[in-house]
């Protein structure tokens, strides 16, 4: 079963996450999937611009625990190699995001946390929802959001990057708003059309000078954002290996509060 749904209306096309049951968590197979989309649209040429989203309540939750917990499982120097691959998959698709030669339009509802806030992010323009909410949520598993703090510094700034992610706040989209992280807020029945409505302005122009301002935007003056993200991977991937991020894990698993050695 594919976990992303792909329906082209040219001029634009819908990239719909669809393992609602879990909140759209990143798990091996959905972020595959994303993978796979983003290489099919690539190649379409009657697209010209992309909407991001999620089925179901949320946009997205982050990254799969459930899985990640799997890894706890086995000795600690089997899973470091599984830890690693785990956080490059998700470093290799965001980087997709920011390469990709055409605009790509998250459209936010319900929850955006750690991983799923950070595919918001790669994305070139945000609409979220009145209900939408942005969070940085490794803190509070003893993990280290290796991916979303370059993300949130280069988008908005070194100062709403070290809050987010030492205090594991969550933001409002009228936040949200205010900080310029997001473009429009709408009611949650219109975040398509408003999405769309974006995609299709930037699917007029043509896709030379589209293609040349993403690099000029994400690459010459992200100059390096990149590099950032993999020095990010590595470090979320460490983090994982310890007893503080294995708690931290198993609590949300189980359903209680964590209790950390300090």
């Amino acid at each position: 079963m594919n976990l992303v749904d792909v329906k082209v209306h040219s001029p634009t096309a819908t990239i719909l996450m669809d393992r609602s049951a879990s909140g759209n968590a990143l798990d091996e197979r959905l972020i595959a999937d994303l993978n796979q989309a983003l290489d099919d649209l690539h190649q379409e040429k009657r697209v010209r611009a992309i909407v991001l989203t999620g089925a179901g309540r949320d946009f997205c939750l982050g990254m799969d625990l459930h899985e990640l917990h799997e890894h706890t499982a086995v000795d600690e120097i089997q899973a470091m190699p599984l830890w690693i691959q785990q956080w490059e998959r998700l470093a290799e698709v965001i980087e997709r995001i920011l390469r990709f030669p055409k605009p790509i339009i998250a459209a936010v509802d319900g929850k955006a946390i750690g991983a799923g806030f950070s595919l918001a992010l790669a994305s070139d323009i945000i609409v979220a929802s009145e209900s939408a909410t942005f969070g940085a949520s490794a803190i509070q598993r003893g993990m280290v959001g290796g991916i979303l703090a370059p993300l949130l510094a280069f988008r908005v700034g070194s100062s709403m990057a070290s809050r987010l992610t030492l205090t594991g706040d969550s933001l409002s989209s009228a936040e949200a708003l205010n900080c310029n992280i997001i473009a429009k807020r709408v009611p949650s029945n219109q975040i398509w059309v408003a999405a769309n409505e974006l995609a299709g302005r930037c699917a007029v122009w043509p896709a030379s000078p589209i293609a040349a301002s993403k690099r000029l935007l994400n690459e010459t003056i992200g100059e390096s954002l990149m590099t950032c993200l993999s020095v990010g991977a590595a470090a979320a991937a460490t983090a994982c290996s310890t007893e503080t991020a294995a708690e931290g894990i198993k609590a949300f698993v189980e359903g209680r509060p964590a209790v950390w050695k300090h």
